[in-house]
Order: structure tokens, then sequence, then C-alpha cells
């Protein structure tokens, strides 16, 4: 199993002028260290459940990652997962298309429907009901396609009209699409349909029922569309701690079993690039021969 860091904090020690420091040494700790990916929120507040809320500090996802692709050389890059109301459908290709091309290859779209109402009430992002932001979040699927392919003509949606979908330079090679999220209706038929890899949410005490019903469920649509299930990364979340001492084996283990490929784990407040450092060379190494 490959593993990944997901970055959801920027109150780094050190205070404001601390956070580039702090970033790009855990750039450079995950590019040696084997992490597969470093992943950033699309929030431009913090979340209200970790302590201090939303006044916590919360820097622009893709200026993050722009950041970071300057700074690292192997690492992937990509949000965790792209909130589809913040930006228009040919904005956000050009955005990833650029970050693809600055990094050498090494982006994905991570994207999924948002839900944070309060960020986006305070900075005027229109707030949608969900059936509206899922059926955005198809049509921007769409674009993305459209614009990363030879199609540079129009296209006519209910929600996004674009009289062109010209987008040079294209990114370097296919960029994986990665649609977050379970709804089993309607996210997860999305995935079937468009994804490259789905990413669920896992942590302590929930075993792996939960995430295995899903999987049955996503097989299906991909029974329904013609798509071959084995073609799309199935990903976790994992919200919990993670020991590093060699312990945390025994928990990707029973994910792997049933065919998880991937795991992003949250580093915890304090010290980022300590926490990075464990992971490489406590974690990274077993993970990989489950």
């Amino acid at each position: 199993m490959d593993l990944s860091l997901h970055l959801p904090r920027f109150d780094v020690p050190g205070g404001t002028a601390a956070i580039a420091p702090t970033y790009a040494e855990v750039g450079a700790v995950a590019d040696a260290g084997g992490l597969r990916s470093l992943s950033v929120m699309d929030h431009y507040f913090q979340m209200e459940h970790y302590a201090g809320g939303a006044p916590d500090p919360m820097l622009e996802a893709y200026t993050t990652l722009g950041f970071l692709a300057a700074r690292t050389e192997r690492v992937g890059l990509q949000v965790l997962v792209t909130g589809v109301p913040y930006r228009y459908p040919g904005l956000l290709a050009k955005i990833v298309a650029s970050l693809d091309v600055l990094s050498g290859g090494r982006a994905t779209l991570g994207i999924g429907a948002s839900w944070y109402d309060r960020e986006q009430q305070a900075l005027g992002v229109p707030v949608w009901p969900t059936g509206e932001r899922l059926a955005r979040l198809e049509e921007t699927l769409q674009v993305v396609a459209q614009m990363f392919g030879d199609d540079d003509g129009p296209y006519e949606g209910r929600y996004y009209q674009l009289a062109e979908t010209l987008c040079s330079p294209k990114p370097l090679g296919p960029v994986p699409v990665m649609i977050g999220g379970g709804g089993e209706k309607k996210t997860l038929r999305l995935v079937a349909q468009y994804g490259d890899a789905c990413n669920f949410f896992a942590q302590p005490g929930y075993g792996t029922d939960g995430v295995v019903h899903k999987l049955d469920v996503l097989r299906g649509h991909c029974d329904d569309v013609g798509r071959p299930y084995e073609e799309i990364r199935k990903t976790i979340l994992w919200n919990g701690p993670v020991p590093l001492d060699g312990s945390f084996t025994e928990t990707l283990a029973a994910y792997a079993e049933v065919g998880f490929e991937e795991a992003f784990v949250m580093a915890p407040d304090g010290d980022l690039v300590g926490f990075a450092r464990g992971l490489a060379e406590s974690v990274v190494g077993p993970a990989a021969t489950l």
C-alpha cells in the first residue's frame, strides 16, 4: 500500500512566517522518504471542529501546491478535495494544467461537491443545494476532460456554457481524477463514469465494513456504465492517530486486504516535519509490503 500525507493545518510553530519554511521542509522529507503524494484541503477558513476553528490560518490550496511544486521533484501533488463551487470549471482546468506542467507531471485533480457553507457565505461564494452541487460536479468533470483532450470547441451544459475549451499548454500527461465522497446514488456513479480514483473516510473504531460496502456499490455502478472496476484506484483518508512505532501497519493491512491501494494520513498538530520523517522512516516501508 502506498502512503501519502494530508496537510490540514497551517498553524505551525513559529507562526505565519514559519509556514513557508516548514512546508518546504515537509516537501523535502516527502520527496526523499518515499511518500506517494502530498495533499491539502480546499478551504478558505479552517474547519470549525479543529481547535481554534475558522480564525486559524488557512492558505489557498492551489497556491500552496504551486509552492510545493517548486520545492519538490518527485512527490505527487493534489487537493483533497477541490470544492466544485470555488472555481469555474474552465478556470479549474487551467489551474490544474498549470500545476501539472510546472511540477513535471505530478498533479492529480481531486474534486468533490463541497459542504462548508460558512466560508462560502462569508466570502461571497454561491451556496447551492446538494443536488445542484452534484450536477455541477458532473459538468465540471466533463469540462475538464474536454479541455484536457483534443476538442477545443464549445461546451453546452445546464449550468456552464463555454464558448471555447482551449487549454494551452495541455498537462504533460494524463491527470488522474480522484472523486472524493461516498454518496451511493450519485457520487459513486460519478466515480464509475469519470474517476480514476475514489477516496473514502476511515477512522478508528469503525472497521472496514462501511468502506467495503461503498466498494460494493462502486462495483455495481461500474457494471452499469460498462467500466472495469479494477481501473479505479481505491484510497482512504485516515482520520485517526498514526503510531510511528510500526504498529500502524496492522491497521493498514485490514484495508489493503479489502482492496485499498493508498492511504492518506492526516498530519497531527505540532511538529509537521517530525511527523513526516516518522512516516518515512517507520511506516512507508512496512506499508509497501502490504
